[in-house]
């Protein structure tokens, strides 16, 4: 299943200059990765919330910008998520006008932590099965 979030800029996300602030566009593929969460069954407060047996922070992130993006933009990102290894998985965002021009690549890198001593937590089942759903091709 592919999943893509529509989204539109807003003045608050622009700079002095007019053009998306360049830390905004990852809190825009972030709303993309909770949307695709929250789609998938997962219960955000609790997810967010660091109150169950694991946290999965972001570890590293990347964007490259490729076009410039201006208030009043209709965005399409597009994420896919990759398990790394038992422990972590990377998404990588597309980010494209209505028109399917590519303005901006990003990608994050996420490590499952246990909340109680902060080490290296196995993937939970459904963080799995959200990776696969939406690299299933169909």
């Amino acid at each position: 299943m592919r999943f893509n979030y529509d989204r539109i800029v807003h003045f608050k996300d622009t700079d002095a200059a007019g053009v998306v602030f360049f830390a905004n566009i990852l809190t825009i593929c972030h709303e993309a990765y909770e949307h695709s969460l929250e789609m998938m069954g997962f219960e955000l407060k609790l997810f967010f919330s660091n109150s169950g047996s694991y946290a999965v922070p972001i570890v590293q992130a990347q964007v490259d910008f490729l076009h410039p993006i201006f208030c009043g933009d209709r965005l399409i990102i597009n994420i896919q998520p990759q398990k790394l290894d038992s422990y972590s998985f990377q998404i990588s965002y597309k980010i494209t006008n209505e028109h399917s021009k590519l303005l901006s690549i990003a990608q994050t890198k996420h490590i499952c932590i246990s909340n109680t001593d902060r080490t290296k937590f196995i993937l939970p089942i459904e963080i799995r099965e959200w990776i696969a759903a939406l690299n299933h091709s169909g």
